[in-house]
């Protein structure tokens, strides 16, 4: 029978930073990822493939969620298999950060301590973090070398400090777009600054530097420039003999030998259907917030009757995913300013510009209060989504030469721009996971029952960013311009539901994400978070993750990591 050292179930952002980190300080570790793998000359950039059916997630009629969203005063919960609403993101080794656009942030200091600086909110759970940002600007640091950020640094009132000056990785490539973006910011008083990335700009080690394909979101990489964990911590990782990865193995519950100490993970084979027992010294959770926490709760026993690490009660509440919305505009070539119409249909580079300034709002007029980010970046560019857009006149579907015409005409003679909006998501008491009482998976499990309810404050801080936006777009000359600020949350963006903190009968995690009730135990995803900060927080859990193998590196007495690695 194999013995662990460690266990990590899940291989995307945080588990595959766990594991590199571990690796390479001797520990023996197997990953299990319910999901295939990939190789990296397998990736295309197929749209039927991969954004319209479930080549990398799982068939929803065997594997689901149930949503329960208020409707008319009263609770309805609707199975996904039934509304397409699909809670699974990118299940193959390296998990949804092969599928990401690498728009990468830092929380700022002021993120570990809203309610401190803000105070309560009526209606939301708001905590203040267990560490702060010092605890974890280190592991930012080390995971934008090991991941391989590209960015250019400004200093900008709401831009985190750094201990380097400079990104290793310059920015990627730009579309000439970012000259009229850049002057009509100057116009308006705002300040755009250039986007960090997990996308190589330059070759690094066995990956290749970007060829601008004009397909990154949604899409894995074919060249190994997007930073995902498949490419900046698995291969590296195995290549240390220390790595056993398990692909298309389900866990389906964690067994105690003890009411303080998990003995072994029961998987089942994906494709042959058949039961393992895992045995290991320690068990990291990493398998999406809510899978996570529908896992924990899925392994109650004897010891353990409401779930695992659930003493205080608090698993699976608190779930968050990211404010806010989106918004976008038209450029057409007969009114396109400061550059010329070919530059703007240039194919593949990015727009890569970020807007801070009102990541924190303190205005005579519009008050006090946590504001967000903006992501400028053109329409995606998928062809059967753009194409599908158009082929309407009024309430007339559009057919044959008519049909043609308007798709050339949208094809050739505009692109439309984009702006997103990542605000706080404010954990509130009606936005949490738990175990369906009906529902069962095709392994027998019961699936995670997702309670979603947005506050009130997300949307009014949404609107008051697309206003902004929409101002940038008009200098711009854009034409249509529009947004859409939803109290519904992105199925891409999950954290919350097993909240880190120093008192045990507040929270799930102490600040190093081991359970309070299991010593061998850790969550390592994004579950950990009481509040999301107002940018996409992929950074935010490579570097916790780092962190976290760390202290189980000191704690459980193995050689010390190589931070040069």
């Amino acid at each position: 029978m194999k013995h662990f050292d460690v266990v990590v179930i899940g291989s995307g952002a945080s588990g595959g930073a766990v594991a590199y980190r571990l690796c390479h300080a001797g520990f023996r570790v197997a990953v299990l990822e319910k999901g295939r793998l990939i190789r990296r000359e397998e990736f295309s950039k197929d749209e039927l493939a991969y954004c319209r059916r479930d080549i990398v997630t799982p068939n929803l009629f065997e594997e689901y969620h149930t949503i329960e969203e208020k409707i008319k005063g009263k609770w309805v919960s609707t199975p996904t298999y039934e509304s397409g609403w699909s809670f699974w993101n990118g299940n193959i080794v390296g998990g949804s950060s092969n599928f990401m656009s690498g728009m990468f942030h830092r929380l700022h200091p002021d993120d570990f301590r809203l309610k401190s600086k803000y105070g309560e909110i009526k209606g939301a759970n708001v905590e203040d973090w267990p560490i702060c940002y010092a605890d974890l600007e280190p592991y930012y640091t080390l995971a934008e070398e090991l991941v391989g950020i590209s960015g250019h640094y400004e200093a900008h009132p709401f831009e985190p400090p750094r201990n380097t000056p400079d990104f290793i990785q310059p920015p990627t490539k730009e579309n000439a777009v970012v000259k009229l973006l850049d002057k009509s910011c100057r116009e308006l008083n705002i300040r755009s600054l250039v986007t960090p990335r997990a996308i190589l700009s330059r070759d690094k080690q066995h990956r290749k530097a970007c060829y601008y394909s004009n397909f990154c979101g949604s899409y894995g990489c074919s060249s190994g420039a997007k930073g995902s964990s498949r490419e900046a911590f698995l291969q590296p990782a195995l290549a240390t003999g220390n790595l056993t990865l398990l692909s298309n193995m389900h866990v389906k519950s964690l067994h105690n030998d003890t009411k303080e100490h998990l003995s072994y993970a029961l998987a089942v084979n994906t494709v042959t259907g058949k039961e393992k027992k895992i045995y290991g010294n320690i068990f990291v959770v990493a398998a999406q917030a809510h899978e996570s926490a529908r896992l924990l709760l899925n392994s109650a026993n004897s010891h353990h009757p409401n779930g695992l690490a659930n003493s205080s009660g608090e698993l699976g509440k608190n779930l968050i995913f990211s404010g806010g919305g989106a918004g976008q505009g038209e450029l057409h070539a007969d009114a396109l300013k400061e550059i010329d119409f070919s530059e703007l249909m240039q194919t593949g580079y990015f727009v890569n510009r970020s807007i801070l300034d009102w990541y924190f709002i303190d205005d005579w007029w519009d008050g006090k209060f946590k504001g967000g980010s903006v992501e400028f970046m053109f329409e995606h560019q998928n062809i059967i989504s753009r194409a599908r857009k158009n082929n309407y006149e009024g309430n007339k579907m559009l057919w044959g030469e008519a049909l043609a015409d308007r798709l050339i005409d949208r094809f050739t003679k505009q692109k439309s721009i984009r702006f997103e909006i990542f605000n706080d998501w404010l954990p509130n008491d009606n936005c949490f996971v738990s175990l369906d009482p009906i529902y069962k998976d095709k392994y027998g499990m019961p699936v995670g029952k997702l309670r979603i309810e947005g506050h009130p404050q997300d949307v009014k801080v949404g609107n008051y960013l697309a206003k902004k936006c929409e101002a940038v777009l008009e200098e711009m000359g854009a034409k249509n311009i529009y947004s859409a600020i939803s109290s519904l949350p992105p199925q891409n963006l999950i954290a919350g539901g097993c909240r880190f903190g120093n008192d045990p009968k507040s929270s799930v995690l102490n600040k190093y994400c081991q359970a309070h009730d299991i010593p061998n135990l850790f969550v390592a995803d994004a579950s950990f978070m009481p509040t999301g900060g107002s940018v996409a927080y992929t950074w935010t859990i490579y570097a916790n993750a780092l962190r976290v193998a760390d202290y189980i590196i000191e704690t459980f007495s193995k050689s010390k990591p190589n931070t040069k690695t």
